[in-house]
């Protein structure tokens, strides 16, 4: 079971949340929303998590196929819904980009069971109704989600 602590720790918006463990992150909202922007905003940590969750799978598949990557950066940009209350995900887009010796059909493949199968914050975000999509790119060579 995991356990979170959110502590408002800057006046009105601000809150420290941390883990067991003693990891912590800031959230917060925009100064023109009456925070003090020193955190990030709650609706993108769930990108950062999505990011995380299908980049520890994709690294796990990866070293068993042997691949050797020297570098990978996960990008996410996501699209809510508009008009609504809570306005949730509509669309998700992710690019993996990795340097080094890697196969990009075996980065391809990583990344599809990752965000199809393993990931259970893909699988979180899909089930509200978003549709996630990637990108994949090896040593500038790329490969997209249809």
């Amino acid at each position: 079971m995991a356990t979170i602590k959110a502590e408002l720790t800057k006046r009105d918006f601000g809150f420290t949340v941390s883990d067991e463990r003693g990891n912590f992150m800031q959230i917060d909202i925009p100064v023109d929303q009456g925070g003090h922007g020193k955190g990030m905003r709650p609706m993108p940590t769930m990108l950062a998590a999505l990011s995380g969750c299908s980049g520890v799978d994709v690294v796990s598949i990866l070293k068993k196929q042997r691949q050797n990557y020297t570098a990978l950066i996960i990008s996410v940009d996501g699209e809510r819904e508009t008009g609504k209350e809570p306005s949730l995900w509509k669309t998700i887009r992710l690019t993996f980009e990795f340097t080094g010796e890697v196969i990009l059909l075996k980065a391809f493949r990583a990344v599809e069971l990752s965000i199809g199968k393993y990931c259970s914050v893909a699988e979180t975000l899909r089930t509200a109704g978003a549709t996630i999509t990637w990108t994949v790119l090896v040593n500038g060579e790329e490969m997209k989600s249809s």
